[in-house]
């Protein structure tokens, strides 16, 4: 049985994107984050959908949608919140890592 966990948390404006996409795709309502070296900045932010939690995952919940977490990038993102932005340059979810020293200017890699 996986739990919650402080460690990470996911927006109410993210949180409803997730859940009109997974509604829209006939999917469950859990978002994956992961992260991966590479990207110009030395890590790389991964997003995916998810049919369920693994074991070691962290879970945050927000209105009923998860946010994952496998345990390996936990420790690169630790304390994140993930969050949807809609501007004239398009829409994303965005990762707001209080441990990255830097990050690149679309804001999907970063440094530690």
């Amino acid at each position: 049985m996986t739990s919650l966990s402080p460690d990470i948390s996911l927006s109410p404006a993210a949180a409803g994107r997730v859940a009109a996409i997974a509604a829209k795709q006939g999917r469950p309502a859990i978002l994956r984050l992961s992260v991966d070296g590479g990207g110009c900045s030395g890590f790389q932010y991964r997003f995916g959908f998810a049919d369920a939690a693994e074991p070691d995952d962290a879970v945050a919940e927000t209105d009923g949608v998860r946010l994952v977490v496998d345990s390996v990038s936990l420790d690169l993102v630790r304390g994140a919140q993930v969050t949807y932005v809609e501007s004239l340059g398009g829409a994303a979810f965005r990762v707001e890592n209080p441990i990255a020293a830097s990050g690149c200017g679309c804001g999907s890699s970063f440094a530690i």
